[in-house]
């Protein structure tokens, strides 16, 4: 369940929409590429703001590199797609215009393998790729922004009396229908989701097993949560169009192997261990251990996903332990050293840490998990100089990672650099989507440093880039 916190959060994205989106689009014309640019450009700088959202470099590069692997194949694109993950106990996936992809953290413990992600990352860049949101949008008679994201909002809730309300407050009659996607929409991104598949090599029987456990969750769910909620309908439809494909194409062959799924499981289970109960995670983790049916690469990942959750309940050397027979295990797998070290980071022995943490960024030297690790672990031990080198490093290559502009202003205020602290702050409260924040910050720095100044011109970009956002 959502703390009320995350509640809240969730609750203000259409006012934080409204506030900085002004105005509607006109009967009849629809989105235009430009004006879905403009949406996404705005959605951008709230989303962080407004959803419960997974922020780790380690989850981030990994859902990244699966949407740009579907992106390879599937041609030029109109928009800079993102990615995301959203800590809730529903099970959905959503994109928003302009290449926003939600995934819910509740539908990818669901799946059991990396072809599963791959068909719903597919399935919904095609919803983007053939502009399904932006064509339904067309069809209504006048769509506000605000509105738009009000309804994002009751489906990120998932239901409830608290959802119900919110969409039937912000929406006219009708309106909940353009976001839940029509049977032709649905079998078109499911068509283009199986011809990108094949290109990639990869086994199209993921997604017929993703359709089987969507139609499982929609059965148990029906009578609970409206229809207008399900955004994804007829899995039963789309199961039976995807088993056909599947059985005219009895040729195509794809050999799979548990270790190629290493990535996907421990991905999966790093995100089990941050979303779930400590007690619900190791049930299940344990259990897998038990079964006499679990094969050896079974659990052994088990294992891994138990030292993760040892690390969050603090016990340290149990976590240590089992990271060493799960490395024992999988020796060619340097990100196991990387996750060794942050347990030990966490238990304060910062110079073993730092020693795992260099030998793989000798092989690795563009790993973002690695770098803004290092980073925090270098700052531990009184290197600010190289910590704040490594950490801009992150902040290059993942310029919406709110916490690293948090760390490096904290290092350059212990350093007394408080202007330049001041001009990392605002980063943070930009991408965190606290603009008001953020413009304040930018502000002092401004008025504490000559026009020339990289901060300074910086700065200016900065309260600039928020004016622009308001006004539009």
């Amino acid at each position: 369940m959502m703390n009320l916190k995350k509640l809240k959060r969730l609750l203000y994205l259409p006012l934080i929409v409204s506030m900085i989106v002004s105005g509607s689009l006109q009967p009849a014309l629809g989105f235009t590429v430009g004006e879905e640019k403009e949406l996404g450009e705005k959605l951008l700088y709230t989303v962080r703001a407004s959803f419960p959202l997974l922020d780790d470099p380690d989850l981030h590069q990994y859902i990244n590199h699966i949407g740009h692997e579907v992106l390879d194949v599937a041609g030029i694109q109109f928009f800079d797609y993102h990615f995301y993950i959203v800590e809730s106990s529903q099970f959905n996936a959503f994109a928003a215009p302009s290449g926003l992809i939600f995934f819910y953290s509740k539908l990818i413990e669901s799946m059991n393998s990396e072809d599963e992600l791959i068909s719903v990352m597919a399935h919904e860049v095609g919803h983007v790729v053939r502009r399904h949101l932006s064509s339904r949008m067309k069809k209504g008679k006048v769509i506000n922004f605000a509105s738009m994201g009000a309804a994002l909002v009751a489906i990120a809730l998932g239901g409830g009396a608290a959802a119900q309300g919110l969409l039937a407050g912000s929406l006219a009659a009708g309106q909940s229908a353009q976001l839940h996607f029509s049977r032709q929409d649905e079998i078109e991104a499911d068509l283009l989701a199986y011809q990108w598949m094949q290109d990639m090599h990869r086994d199209t029987i993921g997604q017929k097993k993703m359709l089987q456990t969507m139609r499982r969750i929609t059965r148990y769910r029906t009578g609970q949560i409206p229809q207008y909620l399900l955004t994804h309908p007829d899995p039963e439809a789309r199961l039976d169009y995807v088993s056909s494909l599947i059985a005219a194409d009895q040729d195509y062959k794809v050999e799979t192997e548990d270790s190629k799924n290493f990535p996907f499981i421990r991905f999966k289970y790093r995100i089990m261990s941050l979303t779930q109960r400590a007690t619900t995670a190791r049930a299940y983790m344990a259990s897998e251990v038990s079964d006499s049916r679990s094969s050896d690469f079974e659990k052994t990942m088990a294992l891994y996903g138990l030292a993760q959750i040892d690390r969050k309940t603090n016990n340290f050397e149990q976590s240590l332990a089992r990271m060493d027979e799960v490395i024992s295990a999988f020796p060619d797998k340097p990100i196991l050293l990387v996750d060794k070290a942050v347990v030990l980071a966490d238990k304060g022995d910062f110079l073993q840490a730092r020693m795992l943490l260099e030998q793989v960024k000798r092989t690795e030297p563009n790993n973002s998990y690695v770098l803004f690790n290092l980073g925090k672990v270098v700052a531990s031990l009184g290197d600010s100089d190289q910590a704040v080198k490594l950490l801009k490093e992150v902040a290059y290559d993942i310029p919406e990672f709110a916490d690293v502009y948090f760390e490096i202003g904290k290092i350059l205020s212990g350093q007394g650099k408080n202007v330049e602290a001041r001009y990392y702050l605002g980063k943070f409260n930009l991408y965190e989507g606290q603009l008001k924040l953020a413009a304040a910050n930018f502000k002092q720095v401004v008025d504490k440093t000559e026009e020339q100044s990289e901060v300074g011109r910086d700065s200016r970009e900065m309260l600039e880039l928020i004016e622009r956002l308001k006004k539009k």
